[in-house]
């Protein structure tokens, strides 16, 4: 049961639309309470046309510690901040904002360095693997910089919109050793393939890769947040292959952005707790 909320709770909000399967605030205020912390996480449901005005008005409210950001304000976020961290710079994008107390609003993002924690926390490591990610939207940036970052051999990076593919590739490349190429969804030859498209969100969805060419050394990870596996999974896991869905994605980077926000003791708790 989470603490009494009083006067001097400290409050959190996820912003976007639309929020009705959002986990984050079930997830941080799960760990609040495990840690008696007086803070609670609050959904806040906000559209496109009334970011600016929602900004406006929350830079008023005092004890407003933080903000979780998602679709569709990751972007529309970075003219609304005052500072912005190192990898939001790199990424072009905000999931994260803590609001300091002399009032600056510091944004980031931990989609990919949570995807690669989650993925390593379950025995995955990217060190010298060969990675097909699909998709090179928000979350597919994001993951394309820390896959490399993490010591990745190549990556192929796939998407419908082959300029936004080859435009990652080349940014990604520039920042050290990865080959990094745009190319097609193809896991012949990878070791471990991930989506970061929303394909498998619906029952009809087409499948992101030709899964006919898995095999059952590669690893397959749908960051997917949904109670069932998606087809992508189902189809992996019936040729063998290990798989993640996207939990161990969602708690790395709630974990990541509790320590921006300056909860490092249940970072450390969580982890110490496994």
């Amino acid at each position: 049961m989470h603490p009494r909320i009083n006067g001097s709770t400290r409050i959190y909000g996820l912003i976007g639309t639309p929020l009705k399967s959002a986990k984050s605030p079930m997830l941080l205020n799960k760990l609040f309470a495990e840690a008696q912390a007086d803070a609670v996480c609050i959904p806040l449901e906000v559209g496109t046309g009334g970011l600016v005005e929602f900004v406006r008005g929350m830079r008023a409210v005092n004890n407003l510690s933080g903000l979780l950001v998602t679709m569709p304000h990751k972007q529309s976020m970075l003219d609304l901040v005052d500072d912005l961290h190192p990898t939001s710079l790199q990424i072009g994008a905000i999931n994260v904002i803590r609001c300091d107390k002399d009032g600056r609003w510091v944004g980031a993002v931990f989609d990919g360095l949570g995807c690669v924690l989650g993925m390593q926390r379950q025995g995955v490591t990217l060190l010298g693997k060969s990675v097909l990610l699909v998709g090179a939207g928000g979350a597919g940036r994001a993951i394309a910089f820390a896959v490399a970052a993490a010591g990745a051999r190549s990556l192929i990076i796939s998407d419908l919109d082959q300029h936004r593919a080859q435009d990652l590739a080349q940014c990604v490349a520039k920042q050290g050793s990865c080959a990094v190429h745009a190319g097609p969804a193809d896991p012949t030859g990878h070791d471990i393939v991930i989506n970061a498209t929303p394909l498998g969100m619906n029952p009809d969805d087409p499948m992101p890769i030709d899964a006919e060419n898995l095999i059952p050394t590669t690893v397959v990870v749908d960051i997917i947040t949904r109670p069932e596996p998606t087809a992508l999974l189902l189809e992996a896991q019936s040729r063998g292959c290990q798989t993640l869905d996207g939990q161990p994605m969602h708690v790395g980077q709630a974990l990541l952005a509790l320590s921006f926000l300056g909860f490092e003791d249940i970072e450390r708790r969580y982890w110490s707790g496994l």
